[in-house]
């Protein structure tokens, strides 16, 4: 049924496949550089021959990543051949069969997810992106691997050189019943050579080393140190396509709302801002006072070429909350504020957005913006988090850049184009409307 000859697979990838028979088996490195297919391979090898003893595992983030990075591949025929006809699994379901066995699927979001593995016994276990799962919960998932022979095989891209898994596993594999292969994007000679110029385009700094170098590198210092204010801060706009609102909510600390425009010669502006310091003014606003405030910032607001005669106000097509602050958003949707949202609130994804359109030159921030100019220059890794092997930004001035992060992010999908001259723009998809 595998015929590993008849696929795609690159000679790294055939070596690990055969390789991996040590307790722990785990595929790091680069994006897109082949990982994954390699590990998925390896790990349905061992299921077709699998004892009846002990449970059959796949853990993941959440049940859409486990979809998304395992199951949409495994039913890909033009990827696993006529083993995609023996993978089944209903959408939203906890359990999945393939080749005919029983498969258990477990998000692992925290470390209350530890708690799902307590009392089984398992012989295999499958782990996508091993670096964001809760510590605890790998640890527990090893002790269940209880059976004689049980095997994990997991899958990473690089994080901190300080992760719990680098620091307690893959720097000591020799200690270890572990192998690790490490991949690069040159691992994956089916990659075209303008599909690579495009992903190296979306990842800068940091992840440019971890995602495409797949080096385990720490984060430090300046978190978006591409920032000019020579180069990214603009008097004058051009004529803006369309507009979204980013909002990062505060009641002690600052309130902070930025207006996003595409504009017509295809770059990305932070067009407006309105900011409330209820420290600084002395004065605390309740959250009908912060929804009148905003939208009538909105309504007022004006292009700056805009002659005295234009009407004023502008309607952003979607206005992305800080998905912390319920009870702002359900003021917001009951004063009939239309496109509301639940801003998408991945830091470090949302981070990478931010510093992919900065290097590219395709976010600029005009100078109305004083709030988010004063604090993109400072805003920078928590160092604190980073001995701990994480990856966060320091918590101090950091809401307009909040606010920036999250309206960038939350229309990814809508500007990705822009940030190569090969790709061409995605089709619009509205995100889901926000309800009370």
């Amino acid at each position: 049924m595998l015929d590993l000859d008849a696929l795609p697979l690159s000679r790294k990838q055939l070596r690990s496949i055969g390789q991996a028979t040590a307790r722990v088996n785990i595929w790091h490195g680069s994006v897109r550089s082949g990982k994954t297919i390699a590990s998925l391979l390896a790990f349905v090898i061992a299921v077709a021959t699998a004892g009846p003893s002990g449970l059959i595992i796949i853990c993941g983030r959440s049940l859409q990543t486990i979809e998304r990075n395992v199951f949409e591949p495994l039913a890909d025929a033009a990827l696993f051949g006529p083993l995609a006809r023996h993978v089944h699994h209903t959408r939203g379901a906890t359990t999945a069969t393939i080749l005919g066995r029983t498969v258990h699927l477990i998000g692992a979001a925290d470390t209350r997810a530890e708690g799902r593995l307590r009392g089984l016994t398992a012989q295999l276990a499958y782990v996508d992106e091993a670096t964001l799962l809760p510590e605890g919960f790998w640890t527990q998932l090893l002790a269940r691997l209880s059976v004689p022979g049980a095997r994990l095989f997991a899958t990473t891209n690089p994080d901190s050189p300080r992760h719990w898994l680098k620091v307690g596993y893959l720097d000591r594999a020799a200690e270890l019943n572990l192998r690790a292969w490490h991949f690069r994007l040159s691992d994956n000679p089916s990659l075209s050579p303008e599909y690579v110029a495009d992903l190296a385009a979306e990842y800068v700094g940091l992840w440019r080393r971890r995602m495409i170098d797949g080096a385990w590198v720490v984060a430090e210092g300046a978190i978006y140190d591409m920032w000019d204010e020579a180069a990214h801060v603009v008097d004058t706009l051009p004529d803006m396509r369309r507009y979204w609102c980013g909002v990062d909510y505060g009641t002690t600390n600052p309130f902070a709302a930025i207006l996003l425009g595409e504009g017509t010669d295809g770059r990305l502006y932070a067009c407006g801002e309105w900011r409330h310091d209820a420290r600084a003014m002395h004065r605390s606003m309740t959250d009908a006072q912060y929804s009148a405030a905003v939208r009538k910032w909105l309504s007022e607001w004006r292009h700056p070429s805009a002659g005295p005669d234009a009407p004023a106000g502008v309607a952003p097509e979607w206005t992305f909350i800080d998905p912390s602050a319920a009870s702002f958003s359900t003021q917001m949707w009951a004063d009939g504020h239309p496109g509301l949202a639940r801003a998408t609130n991945d830091i470090a994804d949302g981070i990478r957005s931010v510093s992919s359109l900065l290097a590219a030159g395709r976010l600029l921030v005009h100078r109305s913006c004083e709030g988010l100019l004063t604090e993109l220059p400072g805003y920078s890794w928590d160092p604190k988090a980073t001995e701990r092997g994480e990856d966060a930004p320091l918590k101090v001035d950091d809401h307009s850049a909040d606010a920036l992060r999250y309206v960038v992010h939350s229309t990814m999908h809508e500007w990705r184009h822009l940030l190569t001259a090969s790709a061409t723009p995605e089709a619009s998809h509205a995100p889901g409307e926000l309800r009370p």
